[in-house]
């Protein structure tokens, strides 16, 4: 065999190893971030415009599985509570166990402890943007919760009268929505709710949801292209012995 022959031989066979490496590694990250996207996410289908804009009537979001004492001011949480119905809600947190919340100020802006607070993801802002609400002291191990379209949401103002005062336990939180997955219109990861991080507390780090679109992104990049090098290799180590 020529040295030209046998240099294509060994190309070959090093674009076969080198495309069989791409796609097994390709494949542990395309299904491991799958995998682990699964067990830490779950699809929810909003069902009312009590969110909008931030989420509407009819969006698919995806939302990570949480326990109810990791909840933060400003995350949006599907929860599920007996006084309020029998399904799952997506409303925002604005005020925790100990919190005092009121409404409105003269420019129609919600405080929590007396610090009011800006609110840039509501359906509109302005002085006669939201209902003035009496001022409640959140209990213990309770949550807060509202839409963001304020004139148009059922939410703990509703409830000022019960025992708990509008809120819901902690427990009653399933997960925290982290992106909209459809429409594609409105695909994407949702905006940090920047306005509670001077409490105490500050708010809730991001979830895991972009590093594993990331991974699950790459591994079929791997899998793709390493299958496609894969030919493309041995074609041409055999040009090269011809």
């Amino acid at each position: 065999m020529s040295k030209a022959g046998r240099t294509g031989t060994s190309r070959g066979r090093l674009g076969h190893t080198l495309s069989g490496i791409a796609v097994a590694v390709g494949c542990v990250l395309f299904l491991g971030a799958f995998v682990l996207g699964a067990v830490l996410y779950q699809p929810y289908t909003v069902p009312t415009d009590s969110m909008d804009p931030t989420v509407k009537a009819g969006d698919r979001v995806l939302a990570e599985r949480i326990d109810g004492g990791d909840v933060r001011r400003g995350d949006v949480v599907v929860f599920q509570d007996s006084v309020w119905g029998s399904v799952p809600m997506v409303k925002r947190v604005v005020g925790t166990g100990g919190d005092k919340v009121a409404c409105c100020d003269n420019q129609g802006r919600l405080s929590v402890n007396g610090k009011t607070l800006s609110e840039p993801y509501l359906k509109s802002t302005g002085k006669d943007s939201q209902p003035p609400f009496k001022a409640t002291t959140v209990p213990d191990g309770k949550l807060f919760l509202l839409g963001d379209h304020r004139m148009d949401s059922v939410d703990s103002r509703v409830h000022l009268e019960d025992g708990d005062h509008g809120a819901v336990p902690r427990s009653a939180v399933n997960a925290r929505v982290d992106a909209v997955a459809w429409p594609m219109s409105g695909l994407g990861m949702l905006a940090r709710p920047v306005g509670f991080s001077a409490l105490p507390g500050g708010t809730s780090d991001p979830g895991p949801l972009q590093p594993l679109v990331l991974a699950i992104v790459a591994g079929a990049a791997l899998i793709l292209g390493g299958a496609a090098y894969g030919p493309i290799a041995r074609r041409a180590g055999r040009g090269t012995r011809g």
